[in-house]
């Protein structure tokens, strides 16, 4: 029995030519099961977005759509980063599609665990997250550190489910809130928990990166996280204010302790705890004024309202009337360089 859910994947690609053969055999297998099986619908669809890539990942997207009808593409002007891209095709994608589920294309994510998510929509759960169920295949560095990122973000008030990275199934309604998001300072691990729809979740085994080279190196993930915090909460800036009413509280003590030993005859000249007293305030005030300019600039860019990205090229059913007109109109979260 022919089922009428139309599924459309997403999934954002930067520099990916080594992998895309893999992954796209990969899809079209599992697609053709799920509509063999009567899942999804034979119109479904597999929308690859090529953000700005340097390589031949747009010239192989090309070819896949001339040979299958199955691959789509979206093309951005210029690398605007995943997750504008990851945006750029779901904004795309979401007038013609029951369901959304993105991956990213390396296949660390596991195109299994999709039969799951389809099975939780269909019980009712328009957001379903695909988490990790183990960690085993990271670093002890790596590990230690995104459990830190979880708790730090938890702890600074931003709801975002752990061990969930950009898997995840959207159904159209879910994608149609997502729209009403129009922040420039995108982080959409944080924004889709706030949509508020029934959710679920589903665990999967994540595994290596089948070929190329990681497109978050350590700089770039701390970059990000960094970005998520600041997009997500203000907590940073209360954590600041804190930390001011602390020192000034300390230095009410010292004072007290100065006229003291100062009345008692009991003053000992010294300049170690002088200078280190102004390197530490100094050193503090400097750091405030970083995380504060940081939500300035947040601030600036999103009085700009310029454009989040931009489609230079579409590949698609020309019978779909996707949403070419309204992403054009997104907003940037970046300077233009």
């Amino acid at each position: 029995m022919q089922s009428d859910i139309r599924l459309f994947m997403v999934i954002p690609c930067y520099n990916e030519q080594e992998v895309l053969p893999e992954t796209s055999r990969r899809l079209e297998e599992k697609f053709g099961k799920l509509i063999n099986d009567g899942v999804i619908s034979g119109d479904s669809r597999a929308v690859f977005v090529d953000d700005g890539s340097a390589d031949k990942t747009w010239e192989m997207i090309d070819e896949l759509h001339k040979k299958n009808p199955l691959f789509q593409g979206v093309k951005l002007s210029r690398n605007r980063g995943h997750q504008n891209a990851l945006l750029a095709g779901l904004m795309t994608v979401r007038s013609v599609c029951d369901v959304a589920i993105s991956m990213d294309a390396d296949l660390q994510d596991d195109i299994g665990a999709i039969d799951e998510m389809l099975q939780k929509y269909k019980e009712g759960a328009e957001i379903v997250f695909g988490v990790r169920s183990s960690r085993e295949t990271d670093t002890a560095f790596k590990r230690g550190t995104a459990q830190s990122y979880y708790k730090l973000m938890n702890n600074m008030g931003a709801d975002i489910v752990y061990n969930h990275a950009d898997f995840r199934l959207m159904s159209s309604t879910a994608l149609e809130m997502l729209s009403e998001f129009t922040e420039v300072n995108l982080f959409l691990r944080g924004i889709v928990p706030m949509i508020g729809l029934k959710t679920d979740i589903v665990f999967y085994e994540r595994s290596e990166r089948f070929a190329g080279e990681s497109k978050y190196p350590l700089m770039k993930m701390l970059s990000f996280a960094f970005e998520g915090i600041t997009s997500l909460s203000v907590k940073p800036i209360r954590v600041i204010s804190g930390l001011g009413v602390t020192i000034f509280s300390v230095s009410i003590i010292i004072l007290i302790y100065s006229l003291v030993r100062h009345f008692t005859n009991n003053t000992i000249p010294g300049w170690t705890t002088t200078v280190l007293s102004i390197w530490a305030i100094g050193g503090l005030t400097m750091i405030s004024l970083g995380v504060i300019g940081e939500y300035i600039g947040k601030i600036y860019l999103e009085t700009k309202n310029r454009p989040r990205y931009i489609i230079s090229e579409y590949l698609g059913d020309k019978d779909d009337k996707v949403n070419l007109v309204d992403v054009k109109i997104c907003r940037t979260t970046e300077f233009d360089k």
